[in-house]
């Protein structure tokens, strides 16, 4: 923070209360489907990946339902393959992947850096339809008999063997990869051409940074994904020997090419949930972001050093043991700007005045799961451990620790922080809070159980287990239905408060940062005028009028 920015607090951001706010100020169906209003945009992008989070979810519990019994429960083999592929499927390309972007990204990214809109509104919309396209092509597998290879599509099963309807799923993949790199593009080009004036980098709220890194490697590496599908499309289709070794083909390529782009994606996926826990962590503890200038630069270590360590996925492929012993070295150095991060947050809440709502009992829950997501990444970063894990429920585990702990998450806890925000409306406090403890536990029942699992030998994807395996997995589906209950609890508040919820402050948590400056919600163009930064988003010792919550 630059010596000025900690001098001067004095919040210029002007008033913007007596506009027409963005949900009142057209009316009709055409108005929102024609809109080039980011925080419009935003909006119709989280009803998107929430309904996108309910379908997938479905689908988890039939699987677990399924696995409550060593052999058949509810389904067949065959449609047990299909269930877990479109969680997967569905999981991935329609929810973790746009969820904290595209909706909370699109609605607060330009607020946040003093802007009206996106440097492009327009391409913003198309970014949203492409991907509704995208999102129905794959959905449409739902009706035309569904997909069994795995959201990783690996061939020769999808390219070969599969009779399901595997191109429609990966060119529905295909499609919202435009939409993903359209919006990273955007995003760019905002941060760097429209900051208001003394919004300096180094005042730019961390989700600002976050998304920034993200945004890098959606451009960067969503292209490598969508030759690598339609490779596999045209695989398929005309049999033309690139994945096929019958025909010419090398099988292990596919996953080189496709873990070069998916494990970046997985930052894709984290770095804004890094983004949203820094600011909830920094304003429902009033405390200045311990370390701000590591947490943002940490986010752009990730995402570059993350473009290095795809190898790690493939240590049992044959690759020779020099390069999987590289992968493992880059594997651990990736742990660093984690590490740092969580040190960071850590230190931020030493003597803060902590409140515990409920966007502050998800961001401790997302330290929690998340920092177990990270540890037990370390076992699967060593070659040897790596053998005995590999493909099994270890690896499901701390897939989902990191991925549903982690991002889903800070989702949630996201969404809680800005709702007043996006709608002006209060949710009910105590049903947030129980929504927020009911996650935690039935995640942790769900997927902490899996960890035993897998490290005695229980392999994922199988369909019937052994019967020692039996009890493991039914407290795992018990689990999954305390988290499922969390989860509709949590929408259902959040719901609610559309129709019975209080009027919401423009400012209920206190915030520093320039979305807390205007109306809840926002008019149009955000602020009446242009708003003037003259200090940093978390400096809540140096503010005026900023209080302890204690």
């Amino acid at each position: 923070m630059s010596q000025t920015a900690t001098v001067d607090h004095v919040v210029s951001a002007p008033d913007s209360g007596d506009g027409v706010d963005y949900i009142r100020a057209k009316s009709g169906i055409m108005s929102w489907l024609i809109t080039i209003d980011h925080k419009r945009i935003g909006l119709m992008y989280l009803a998107s990946v929430v309904l996108a989070f309910l379908v997938g979810g479905l689908f988890a519990l039939a699987v677990r339902l399924e696995l409550l019994t060593p052999d058949r429960t509810i389904m067949s083999a065959a449609g047990y393959n299909q269930a877990y592929t479109l969680h997967g499927a569905v999981m991935v390309f329609l929810f973790i992947i746009p969820s904290i972007p595209a909706s909370l990204g699109n609605f607060l990214l330009p607020i946040m850096i003093g802007a009206k809109d996106v440097a492009f509104p327009k391409l913003n919309l198309l970014s949203l339809y492409v991907f509704w396209i995208g999102a129905l092509i794959t959905l449409s597998s739902l009706v035309i008999g569904g997909i069994d290879t795995g959201w990783t599509f690996y061939v020769p099963y999808s390219s070969r063997v599969s009779t399901t309807a595997v191109i429609n799923v990966t060119l529905g993949a295909f499609i919202m990869g435009f939409s993903s790199i359209l919006t990273g593009l955007n995003f760019i080009v905002t941060m760097h051409k429209l900051r208001a004036p003394g919004m300096s980098w180094y005042r730019m709220p961390l989700l600002c940074w976050a998304l920034y890194a993200t945004s890098l490697v959606q451009v960067v590496a969503t292209p490598v994904l969508g030759i690598t599908l339609v490779l596999l499309i045209f695989e398929r289709a005309f049999s033309i020997g690139i994945f096929d070794p019958a025909l010419g083909g090398d099988p292990v390529l596919y996953q080189h090419f496709f873990w070069f782009y998916s494990h970046p994606a997985v930052y894709i996926m984290i770095l804004p949930g890094f983004g949203v826990i820094s600011e909830l962590i920094a304003v429902h503890s009033r405390r200045k972001v311990f370390g701000y200038k590591a947490i943002a630069f940490s986010s752009v270590a990730i995402a570059l050093v993350g473009f290095l360590v795809w190898g790690h996925h493939m240590f049992v492929s044959g690759q020779s043991e020099l390069a999987g012993t590289i992968f493992s070295f880059l594997t651990f150095l990736v742990a660093i700007p984690s590490g740092i991060k969580v040190f960071n947050w850590t230190s931020t809440l030493w003597r803060g005045s902590i409140k515990l709502d409920t966007p502050m009992l998800y961001a401790l829950a997302f330290l929690i799961l998340f920092t177990i997501g990270g540890l037990t990444g370390v076992f699967l970063g060593m070659l040897g451990v790596d053998l005995h894990l590999h493909d099994t429920y270890f690896v499901v585990a701390h897939f989902h620790y990191v991925m549903v702990g982690g991002t889903a998450v800070a989702f949630f806890g996201g969404l809680f922080h800005w709702w007043p925000k996006m709608t002006g409306k209060m949710y009910s406090e105590k049903v947030g809070a129980l929504s927020a403890v009911l996650v935690f536990i039935g995640f942790n029942m769900t997927f902490f159980t899996q960890f035993f699992l897998g490290s005695r030998g229980m392999p994922r994807r199988y369909y019937n287990y052994l019967d020692q395996f039996q009890p493991l997995h039914a407290f795992s589906t018990v689990g999954s239905w305390v988290l499922g209950l969390g989860f509709a609890i949590g929408i259902g508040a959040l719901l609610a408060s559309l129709k019975n919820g209080k009027k919401a402050p423009a400012n209920p948590w206190g915030g520093l940062s320039l979305e807390w400056q205007t109306a809840s919600p926002p008019i149009t163009e955000n602020f009446k005028d242009t708003p003037t930064v003259t200090h940093g988003a978390y400096d809540y010792a140096l503010a005026q009028g900023q209080k302890d919550h204690t």
